[in-house]
């Protein structure tokens, strides 16, 4: 006999919101706390220089393929128990990274990492189904607040961390909170069994399928791939243009990456725009905000051009979480079955596009500084924005 969906769509109480929304952040920093540290890991595990960028590669690689392969699985299993197994399994992966010694077990334990982080795909649509359909987008801007809040914290604290101490250590607590982390959400979560007729084979070929015809889908994670393509390849250009040229120590960068945490407070009140029928001129505010904050820089006079970058940073998050939140909250008033492989390859595809900026940003950085950059850096949501024009209005 197939299992039940459990109707628990008034279970989402403010308390638990917030707990999912700190496990959210908590879990998704994972996949950031490497990123200011490349320089010291690689020479620790004697990495050449040219081989070093691998070590974000892996962990993006990772990430991608738990969105396609784990995530899926979220529509065919008890979500709880899902949920909490990754999240140990991302302690474990944890505790590994900090005791390699040698770049196979790093680069091993690093891909699970990616992998296992995948619990807050699960987690976000999760709390999408218990919030009333009136408050969804609401419920979505929340969690996605504190996803948002990881998401930007985990680069400076990683930063700072290895100062004080070593690029291990960030690691080695990483596994300590999730571990934690993985008691709480066993002890605070609702049990969810998806409803479905799938096995998990055709659960996968279903993903073709919904890409293939779900245009909602079509159009938010192209949408998206742009404007988290501009948001990559900022936060990849910006710390070499404020070490290059201004001089900027790993600790000062660390305290610049900070100002962009205020953009996480975009998450609520997109969702609650939402909520009242204004995703598409929101989504068209947030691809203008994005596209702005890049063409502000062609202006600013040398004397406060780090104040007008932090400036920039917040405003470009702003605008990419902000279109985030309006891209779920529209694939989350669809059929509820679908739910997590539609937010899987909604992820999955903005991913590659964050992944691309941040390879056409260091291109376009290396040939013609700055300025280059930051034109790339404006035409992705300009396309975006324009694509949008010819969205039918419903």
């Amino acid at each position: 006999m197939p299992e039940v969906e459990r109707d628990e769509s008034s279970a989402l109480t403010s308390g638990l919101t917030l707990m999912i929304a700190a496990a959210c952040g908590m879990i998704v920093a994972n996949l950031y706390y490497a990123q200011p540290l490349v320089g010291p890991i690689g020479r620790a595990l004697a990495l050449p220089p040219s081989l070093s960028g691998l070590i974000v590669t892996v962990t993006q690689l990772g990430y991608c393929l738990g969105l396609l392969l784990i995530v899926p699985l979220a529509d065919l299993l008890e979500n709880r128990r899902l949920i909490v197994t990754l999240t140990v399994l991302a302690a474990a992966a944890s505790l590994m990274i900090g005791l390699s010694y040698h770049a196979a077990p790093f680069m091993l334990a690093i891909s699970g990492i990616g992998l296992f982080s995948v619990a807050v795909q699960i987690l976000v649509p999760l709390a999408a189904h218990l919030a009333p359909p009136a408050q969804r987008g609401r419920a979505v801007g929340n969690v996605m607040s504190g996803l948002m809040f990881g998401i930007m914290m985990a680069r400076p604290v990683a930063s700072l961390v290895a100062e004080l101490a070593s690029w291990r250590t960030i690691f080695f607590l990483s596994a300590a909170v999730m571990a934690a982390t993985a008691a709480m959400l066993y002890r605070v979560l609702p049990q969810r069994r998806p409803q479905t007729h799938h096995h998990y084979g055709s659960l996968l070929l279903s993903m073709a399928h919904l890409l293939a015809h779900t245009r909602v889908l079509q159009r938010r994670a192209f949408y998206h791939a742009c404007l988290f393509g501009a948001f990559s390849l900022f936060w990849t250009v910006s710390p070499l243009l404020l070490a290059q040229h201004f001089g900027l120590s790993q600790g000062g960068i660390a305290l610049f990456a900070l100002v962009g945490v205020a953009g996480a407070i975009s998450a609520p009140i997109a969702g609650r725009v939402a909520d009242r029928g204004w995703t598409r001129i929101a989504t068209l505010v947030a691809m203008a905000i994005v596209a702005l904050a890049f063409a502000v820089t062609w202006f600013a006079p040398d004397s406060i051009f780090v104040f007008v970058l932090g400036l920039v940073g917040v405003a470009i998050d702003f605008g990419v979480t902000a279109n985030l939140v309006l891209g779920q909250r529209a694939l989350f008033i669809l059929p509820p079955e679908n739910r997590a492989r539609l937010n899987g390859l909604y992820m999955a595809i903005f991913f590659l596009g964050g992944a691309a900026g941040s390879a056409i940003g260091g291109w376009a950085y290396a040939r013609g500084g700055w300025a280059m950059a930051s034109v790339a850096g404006c035409a992705a949501p300009v396309i975006a924005f324009l694509v949008c024009l010819t969205e039918r209005r419903n």
